[in-house]
């Protein structure tokens, strides 16, 4: 009979005490191997894995470069390799930012062993392990991304034409122009629209304006 290779795993966590504590736990349990183990983002991309994990454990708040941003990275250049991330607290914009970034479960660090390591091969077999106070929020922070995808309010006519015109391409001196009215009238209206499609650019209202056929 064949025996199964172990699941190995890599972590990247800046507390010596943690990072020690997970590699041993790691090790000594059957099926499992710590791959590698590094203090920061920065030390692990210098260095590179001395095999490539099947699951990276990442901590999210690290000296220098951050787990949810270096998780893009690592997503990018070991395609392969699920990242479950580690944190303290569940905070809601780290938590969106690693998922988008191509983390695939997020555990607080207060999860138990046993459920932790559970949670690797989880991750190994393509699951997207939670601990439950992180799974709240991710469903939470879905709904509200939900809500807001539709404007809160309808868009005025004024609103309308102008979205028309910078998605012919004009800029706000030709808007204000053909509008005759002040260009601070012309930014009053783009600040309207932009709280009513939740947008940051001229762009962004346009795309939204076409994607829900509010314009044409």
């Amino acid at each position: 009979m064949i025996e199964a290779k172990p699941i190995q795993a890599a972590i990247i966590e800046d507390d010596t005490v943690a990072r020690e504590c997970l590699c041993l736990l790691i090790d000594g349990t059957p099926g499992y191997k710590c791959a590698d183990a590094f203090a920061s983002v920065e030390d692990a991309l210098r260095k590179g894995f001395a095999v490539r994990p099947d699951v990276l454990l990442l901590d999210i708040h690290l000296p220098g470069m951050l787990g949810s941003e270096g998780a893009k990275i690592f997503r990018a250049k070991y395609p392969k390799m699920q990242i479950l991330m580690l944190t303290i607290y569940a905070e809601q914009d780290k938590i969106f930012e690693s998922i988008c970034n191509g983390a695939c479960g997020y555990l607080l660090k207060k999860t138990p062993p046993a459920r932790l390591l559970e949670a690797i091969k989880e991750a190994h077999e393509g699951g997207s392990p939670m601990t439950p106070e992180i799974a709240r929020k991710v469903v939470t922070l879905f709904q509200q991304t939900a809500q807001s995808e539709q404007p809160e309010e309808h868009l005025t006519p004024h609103e309308i034409r102008l979205l028309k015109v910078f998605a012919e391409g004009y800029s706000y001196q030709d808007a204000a122009e053909q509008f005759h009215v002040s260009i601070h009238t012309i930014r009053n209206y783009i600040r309207s629209i932009y709280e009513k499609l939740h947008v940051h650019s001229k762009s962004e209202a346009v795309s939204k304006a076409l994607r829900y056929r509010l314009i044409s």
